[in-house]
């Protein structure tokens, strides 16, 4: 009897897969054109963008990187105007930013125009170029955030100014900028007021950086701002 019902519902059980079978080969009949149509689509799109980074993008790339060389020459000889502008036979960031703005070459450009306009004191320009660089690479990105941060010091925007700071020093953090960023920010804190802020980017060196110049020297920083807080 228990061997009838086994067999019983085994059967009800295949019945069933069998039915779910029939209804999907179904739905797949009804909808094969539409189905197919996706496929395709997905098809093109991978195949597009293959061709466009192949075809188009990678010889731009190559063509953006041999344009970038001279305005980085005028760049470390601190001809910053000719960096951003060129100089009538060369372009410089700017043009490449505008001429290549898909490839890797212009988000460098426009660390590079961030850099320079701060440099000349021109804050707004550097930190709308410094906002739109894409701060991937550990240092460079690092980097960006705290120039933003000293560019809005200067428009004397402290709390932004902080907020940049911070956001250097836990960017991908490291021994070479984010101790050097936590002793701007814990100044910059200091200058605020703020000196229980202050005290925790010390702290946050002296525990997390103790090896670096910043670490070896923050015990001096640490007793200023205890002192200002009795």
């Amino acid at each position: 009897m228990k061997k009838d019902k086994k067999n019983d519902q085994s059967e009800k059980n295949i019945v069933a897969v069998e039915e779910a079978l029939s209804k999907s080969e179904q739905f797949i009949e009804r909808n094969q054109n539409i189905l197919i149509g996706v496929v395709v689509a997905i098809v093109l799109i991978i195949a597009g963008y293959i061709g466009y980074t192949r075809f188009i993008l990678e010889p731009r790339e190559q063509q953006a990187r041999s344009e970038i060389f001279m305005a980085e020459k005028y760049f470390e000889q601190d001809s910053l105007r000719l960096a951003l502008e060129g100089d009538g036979a060369n372009l410089g960031f700017l043009d490449i930013i505008s001429d290549f703005g898909m490839t890797k070459t212009a988000n460098l450009a426009r660390y590079y125009a961030g850099i320079s306009f701060l440099n000349l004191g021109e804050y707004e320009k550097a930190i709308e170029h410094l906002r739109k660089f894409r701060k991937r690479d550990q240092l460079l990105g690092a980097m960006a955030y705290g120039a933003m941060g000293d560019a809005y010091l200067q428009l004397d925007n402290k709390s932004e100014a902080v907020k940049q700071y911070r956001r250097a020093a836990n960017h991908q953090p490291n021994p070479l900028t984010s101790p050097a960023f936590l002793m701007k920010m814990g100044m910059v804190y200091e200058l605020k007021g703020e000196h229980k802020s202050a005290l925790e980017a010390y702290q946050t060196i002296k525990t997390d950086f103790p090896a670096t110049n910043e670490g070896r020297n923050i015990e001096k920083y640490i007793a200023r701002v205890k002192m200002a807080q009795n």
